[in-house]
């Protein structure tokens, strides 16, 4: 009964996905033909991604694995919020993941399991025997919640057992654009001598939601999943990212990571221990601890030029 449920709940999903399952819009309406606007839009999705540089490890003279959050109630971050709601020719970072995991089926999803588990050890892949409808009720489970919710009789009371217990059932509470509260992304640093430039590759990618007692009490935050940005790339490319200067330049999400053009904080470093910032410092400790690394990066870059 419960599988059921699940299943009908994550076919309901797909559904509401499948609505704006398209690439972004071109400006010409799916159903009446209509151009919504005075020209085509063909440049973004028809965009091929601009591959990496070549990488030598011969090349690499210093290197720093680095993780950031990035705050979605930021006003710089909001192109990566909304829209909270598709619309014909943009959608969320969220809503686009949704897409491409679920709909599209390029990008791979990694079960965090813990915590802070970030090193892609548990892909979600169809199982021998496994039916496309298991493995993707599979995938859509970490979009969402479980939860328990009260039947009703048709008077509109509660419903009980035999034994006087309330019943309720196990359904999936599904996340959506505007439950994302951040993003937490993994990065490597380096300094490419062939080149002589200081770059920089983003590995991982995860979005973050808070999590509740069963009182609804928040009580921290967690991961959802992780997904290997390079993969991601290719369904990056095709979204339009809102341009508040000019509607006629407008870049994709893979433009806005390879700009850099969000702000955030570091919350972890490469170390011995292993630890984060926090718990280990707080408030404005935890703040000042993130700039000293970024001011150590930003030192080591231009020392590298005197060895």
């Amino acid at each position: 009964m419960i599988l059921r449920r699940l299943t009908e709940t994550t076919t309901l999903l797909l559904l509401s996905i499948s609505a704006f399952a398209q690439l972004p819009s071109t400006g010409v309406s799916d159903n009446s033909g209509v151009l919504d606007g005075v020209y085509v839009q063909e440049h973004i999705p028809t965009k091929r991604v601009i591959q990496y540089a070549h990488l030598r490890e011969a090349d690499v003279m210093w290197s720093k694995r680095i993780w950031r959050t990035i705050d979605l109630r930021e006003k710089q971050n909001h192109p990566l919020y909304y829209p909270l709601e598709p619309i014909s020719d943009r959608m969320s970072l969220f809503d686009v993941m949704k897409y491409g995991s679920l709909v599209e089926g390029s990008i791979t999803l990694y079960d965090p399991k813990a915590a802070f588990d970030d090193q892609f050890k548990y892909p979600v892949l169809k199982q021998s025997g496994e039916s496309d409808e298991e493995f993707q009720l599979r995938k859509g489970a970490l979009f969402g919640e479980a939860e328990s919710v009260p039947q009703f009789n048709d008077d509109g009371s509660f419903k009980y057992d035999d034994d006087g217990n309330q019943v309720y059932t196990d359904t999936v509470k599904w996340y959506d654009a505007r439950e994302i509260v951040k993003y937490e992304i993994k990065e490597d640093w380096f300094f490419d001598k062939q080149r002589s430039v200081m770059d920089v590759r983003i590995i991982g990618i995860s979005p973050l939601v808070y999590q509740r007692d069963p009182g609804g009490n928040v009580i921290g935050l967690k991961n959802l999943f992780w997904l290997y940005f390079p993969e991601c790339r290719y369904v990056f490319q095709n979204f339009f990212v809102y341009n508040p200067q000019n509607d006629a330049q407008r870049m994709s999400f893979d433009d806005l990571f390879w700009k850099r053009d969000f702000n955030s904080y570091i919350h972890k470093e490469s170390n011995v221990y292993d630890r984060t910032i926090q718990p280990n410092w707080l408030g404005v400790d935890a703040l000042l601890e993130s700039e000293k690394i970024k001011g150590e990066m930003f030192r080591m870059e231009h020392d590298l030029w005197n060895l």
